[in-house]
């Protein structure tokens, strides 16, 4: 089977964006009219990678819609982010698989995290930044720069996880079978590294509120174009809204009003649901 270079993991059921997930799988929405599963795509071609692969479970067909080049497996039953690597293992180009998200744009330094895999013969490396401090968990590095099990300090960190890793075809056969959590497996791994790096521009959309803060802050003009909501291509707004999404085909009269609402078209039929 053809080797694949990157993995973007875009499966999820999306219960974070709350009734957004009921029009749209969190990967189909879009900044400047671009879906963020091919705004994560972008970023790893211009890595270099040529043959790039996702996950679907939720919303199969809208996923493969937008999917381009990007190989789409998909998921009867939801396999979290063990099962899918252990399957790609065979698959897995020789210098290594970078793995990423579908739901954050960042400035990820790619290039300098698949350098350093190689050179190191890592099995998984992770890419870190220094912890900013907050709730996220605390990782820490021994004197080797292997990543220790969590809840574990070391001589080196605290630092933050990315979600940016780059994995061997080695280490990802080696993830159980049914293995849910990649985490699991990898606090029994031996062969993975922290590559650690200064912060970069790194902005997740995971929420409805983040997804409005996206569009206002990346596309202005686009999503953005009215302050505070989010306004899909498709969609026909007012500008008296506030905190709104209005979704696929969703169209307002011009001076309706509206708050915290979430507007998308089903079928024949304008639907209204609250956003929480």
């Amino acid at each position: 089977m053809n080797s694949i270079d990157a993995f973007i993991f875009a499966a999820g059921l999306g219960t974070r964006m709350g009734p957004l997930s009921s029009a749209l799988p969190k990967p189909a929405w879009t900044l400047r009219n671009r879906p963020l599963l091919q705004w994560a795509a972008d970023a790893l071609r211009y890595a270099g990678c040529v043959k790039i692969a996702c996950n679907a479970h939720h919303h199969v067909n809208i996923i493969k819609s937008i999917a381009e080049d990007i190989e789409v497996i998909e998921e009867e039953v939801l396999l979290g982010t063990g099962e899918p690597l252990r399957r790609v293992a065979s698959r897995i180009a020789s210098e290594g698989l970078l793995v990423w998200n579908a739901d954050v744009i960042a400035d990820v330094p790619w290039a300098h995290l698949r350098c350093e895999h190689v050179s190191r013969s890592a099995g998984v490396s992770w890419l870190l930044v220094p912890h900013p401090g907050g709730p996220w968990t605390e990782l820490y590095l021994n004197a080797d720069g292997r990543v220790l099990p969590r809840g574990t300090k070391g001589p080196k960190g605290p630092y933050l996880f990315t979600g940016a890793a780059c994995w061997s075809s080695e280490a990802a056969s080696a993830i159980p079978e049914k293995c849910f959590d990649v985490r699991d497996f990898l606090a029994a791994y031996s062969n993975h590294l922290g590559i650690v790096v200064e912060p970069f521009h790194w902005l997740e959309i995971g929420t409805p509120d983040q997804l409005i803060h996206a569009a206002d802050k990346l596309a202005p003009d686009y999503e953005g174009r009215v302050s505070g909501c989010y306004i899909h291509p498709t969609a026909v707004e007012s500008r008296k809204i506030t905190r709104c999404i209005l979704g696929p085909g969703a169209e307002l009269y011009p001076d309706a009003k509206d708050h915290d609402a979430f507007w998308f078209l089903d079928a024949k039929n304008q639907v209204r649901l609250a956003l929480k």
